[in-house]
């Protein structure tokens, strides 16, 4: 059924194979790096005191400030001249983060990727159009090489040139397209324009990632292009894409391939391990990672951990959001995939929305402004921003306002949409 068969493995196997690849982590990352070296001595821990998975727990967590703080290449467990790539974070609120990579971290990125395109319904010979962003931004060069490993013809096109892609792909018929959601809608949006359906194009899966997106965002992708539409989880800290994909088969969640990466669940404000099946913040340890081991590293990325179906390997619920992205509105939590599955509900109004919050004395208020469909009429706007106000009000708690504007008027993102602004 897999890509490799430690996908259908027995559970004591993979349990036995993580425990393996943990302690050697372990060791690597407390004998080779500075920091790790110190969280481990003041936390009164040693490798060898970590037996089994259920012994993390005692371990320190690692947070993208750790990563900040050893800029540049602090956090490296190999000399810099054993690295043969390195990625980093925008940096847009504050250093970035830098992660590198040994000749096998780069295969075993490659394998996790294409084991995940795989699981999505990709087959070697499949041409795909590539849609992420290259550089360093590791989406782009993570699907790409995922995909060679796989046997697949990738077309390197990155984001962008709007116009130009939907041209390779009339032209070239890709099977595969890897893209942002927020994108994806850009590309259909310009198919459209272009006087094409694209429910007749050639792409028959599409594998997004790199922002939250909902239920809706996929039931609206899979009709207006006639796709599977499934999610790939990763995050540059921890690998890059392909920490985790939904398969095609069962559309159920994410798996998230636990040979290389072990899944934690905790409470974001205690840092308590909750049971599978609650829901928290996901906290990552890699289990063969040499340049960058991550132990205990919270993503701020909550979901649930839920049993394997396609998979042996555990699965990832779809991310409802971050925990630093959570908007406070009146008392009430609200993420923005909430807000986007409640506008998907209500016909003429479209995937476009950015979410803007303000203050009314002591008080956060959210404006959220969205985009009507094209063939809905002006006359339209004032009662449809009743319906999404009263809906938004009744299944996500919090009052808003919703302005409805014309096709067009949100600003489009090249790669992952800005979702909130202040």
């Amino acid at each position: 059924m897999g890509w490799e068969p430690i996908e259908t493995a027995s559970i004591d196997e993979l349990r036995s194979l993580q425990t393996e690849r943990l302690q050697a982590t372990l060791v690597n990352a407390y004998e080779n790096i500075a920091h790790y070296r110190r969280a481990f001595d003041n936390a009164g821990v040693t490798p060898g005191d970590i037996r089994g998975l259920d012994d993390l727990s005692a371990l320190p967590f690692l947070v993208k400030d750790d990563l900040r703080n050893a800029y540049p290449f602090n956090m490296f467990a190999v000399p810099r001249e054993q690295l043969v790539r390195v990625h980093a974070s925008s940096g847009t609120t504050g250093k970035p983060t830098v992660v590198g990579y040994t000749v096998d971290d780069i295969r075993t990125w490659s394998t996790v990727v294409a084991r995940s395109i795989y699981a999505a319904g990709g087959r070697p010979g499949d041409l795909l159009h590539n849609a992420y962003g290259y550089g360093l931004f590791t989406g782009g060069l993570g699907a790409h090489y995922g995909a060679e490993m796989l046997g697949c013809t990738v077309v390197p096109f990155g984001g962008g040139q709007t116009e130009r892609q939907v041209q390779l792909i009339t032209d070239f018929r890709p099977r595969i397209i890897t893209v942002t959601p927020s994108y994806c809608f850009n590309l259909i949006d310009e198919m459209e324009r272009l006087g094409l359906d694209p429910a007749a194009s050639s792409l028959e899966i599409g594998i997004f990632g790199a922002e939250p997106w909902s239920e809706g965002m996929r039931a609206e992708i899979e009709a207006r292009l006639g796709i599977d539409a499934v999610d790939i989880y990763g995050l540059s800290e921890v690998i890059g894409p392909g920490v985790a994909q939904e398969c095609v088969e069962t559309k159920d969640g994410l798996t998230i391939w636990e040979d290389h990466f072990f899944p934690e669940i905790i409470d974001p404000e205690t840092g308590q391990v909750l049971a599978d099946g609650e829901e928290g913040e996901l906290v990552i340890t890699s289990l063969t990672k040499q340049a960058l081991p991550v132990i205990r590293y919270r993503t701020r990325d909550i979901t649930r951990l839920l049993p394997g179906t396609a998979r042996t390997m555990r699965r990832l619920e779809r991310i409802t959001g971050r925990s630093d992205d959570m908007l406070i509105i009146r008392g009430v939590n609200v993420y923005p995939s909430q807000i986007e599955a409640e506008l998907l509900q209500i016909d003429g109004l479209s995937p476009h929305y950015q979410l803007h919050k303000g203050s009314d004395g002591n008080m956060a208020t959210l404006t959220v402004k969205v985009e009507r469909v094209e063939d809905a009429t002006s006359e339209d706007a004032a009662g449809l921003a009743v319906r999404a106000e009263q809906r938004i009000k009744t299944m996500v708690g919090v009052s808003t306002t919703v302005e409805v504007v014309e096709p067009g008027e949100v600003p489009r993102s090249q790669g992952k949409a800005q979702r909130v602004v202040n």
